[in-house]
């Protein structure tokens, strides 16, 4: 056992910005970074130089980092990092920033997560994703995310009974969110028979168990509860976080992820339950992903969501709010802001504003993060809960 967890009192996300997305862009990564990182300042009334923390998650980016970056947008800050963790970027970011500024590192961060999507951009990412992923599948013509999650989905479907109807209620419920949602790239009413009967990607998966790529970019701002309140900025306070990689390396295939192992922690430091939650935002690159994390993250027992699900309204009027904006198997994935995008919906839910997507009263929600899938599972996890300030 590790010593006992520093709490985040004093620190706080604000300035919640999403830059809409594009299916298509020929614009750069460093484009749209520099767009979210515009708003977001704008949002906080905060001249440039003035910002004296970045963070930055971006796979298009290459060949440069955050180091570049700050040559690129014209930044001088005294901290900074760069985050290659995919869709657990945007709570181990928020990790990071909030140690940064309780130590006194910096005073204000920006953290930012953008790509691009030009025409055979997605081709060539998966080309460099993971070496290890070009060992494992390719001398067997296999490879990218749709058929590694077939396998994860495969195995799930065997060890726990689940059906493609299972699937799909998560998948129906989030296109309804979408649908209120005025940046959603998905804006066709999706039923659960189109799900059904949608044509095969790689068997169990169809086309709706797919994430979209798109371009775009995310961004929020962390900094002291005082400077917010001088901002007069509505701010969301950091209940507890948790972060794991490499989880249950012995599992022979993925049916389980870091969460499990500190899920304990992570609610006992946030003094509260999974039912305290008034919204839940899993990382849905695949909609067995999202099982895994409702199950990992005490809402049921191994294997058990299926069946908590059938119970359940995923929609943001429902009794369980899930991916309230759609996540990204309906308003897209914008690269690694697709580990941002329930991050900031969820600080723009718990300060009240979500406008159409708004849950009533939420004042606690839950993040969860999942990335760099290699072959037969995702190595980076991570999850937050967030409050809102009391009136």
């Amino acid at each position: 056992m590790g010593r006992p967890r520093q709490s985040y009192d004093g620190v706080v996300l604000t300035a919640p910005v999403s830059v809409p997305y594009e299916r298509y862009s020929i614009e750069t990564a460093h484009w749209w970074i520099a767009r979210a990182l515009r708003e977001v300042l704008k949002r906080a009334d905060l001249p440039l130089k003035d910002l004296d923390g970045f963070s930055v998650a971006s796979f298009t980016l290459f060949p440069d980092t955050a180091v570049g970056l700050t040559q690129h947008l014209g930044l001088c800050p005294r901290w900074l990092d760069h985050i290659p963790m995919g869709g657990a970027s945007g709570v181990v970011a928020l990790r990071r920033a909030a140690r940064a500024v309780q130590a006194g590192d910096a005073d204000i961060v920006a953290c930012v997560a953008g790509d691009t999507n030009q025409i055979d951009s997605f081709r060539q990412l998966l080309s460099s994703f993971s070496r290890f992923a070009m060992d494992a599948s390719y001398p067997y013509g296999y490879g990218g995310p749709n058929a590694n999650f077939a396998l994860l989905t495969d195995r799930y479907m065997h060890e726990f009974g689940a059906t493609r109807a299972d699937f799909g209620r998560i998948c129906v419920a989030q296109r309804a969110n979408a649908l209120r949602y005025p940046a959603a790239i998905m804006k066709k009413p999706l039923t659960l028979d189109d799900y059904l009967a949608a044509r095969p990607i790689a068997d169990p998966i169809a086309l709706f168990d797919c994430v979209m790529p798109v371009a775009g970019a995310e961004a929020f701002m962390v900094m002291t509860e005082d400077e917010a309140i001088r901002r007069n900025l509505p701010f969301a306070r950091i209940a507890g976080t948790i972060e794991r990689h490499n989880a249950f390396a012995d599992d022979p295939v993925q049916l389980r992820g870091g969460w499990a192992v500190d899920v304990d922690e992570l609610y006992a430091t946030a003094k509260c339950a999974p039912q305290d939650m008034d919204l839940v935002q899993t990382y849905d690159d695949y909609p067995v992903i999202s099982m895994m994390q409702i199950e990992d993250l005490g809402f049921c027992d191994k294997g058990a969501a299926p069946d908590f699900l059938r119970d359940k309204d995923l929609t943001v009027t429902g009794d369980f709010p899930h991916n309230t904006n759609g996540g990204q198997l309906s308003a897209g994935q914008a690269g690694a802001a697709g580990g941002f995008i329930g991050l900031v919906e969820a600080i723009r839910q718990v300060t009240g504003q979500a406008g159409p997507t708004q849950v009533a009263d939420a004042a606690k929600a839950l993040v969860s993060g999942f990335g760099m899938i290699n072959y037969d599972r995702g190595l980076c996890s991570s999850a937050a809960i967030l409050e809102g300030a009391a009136p």
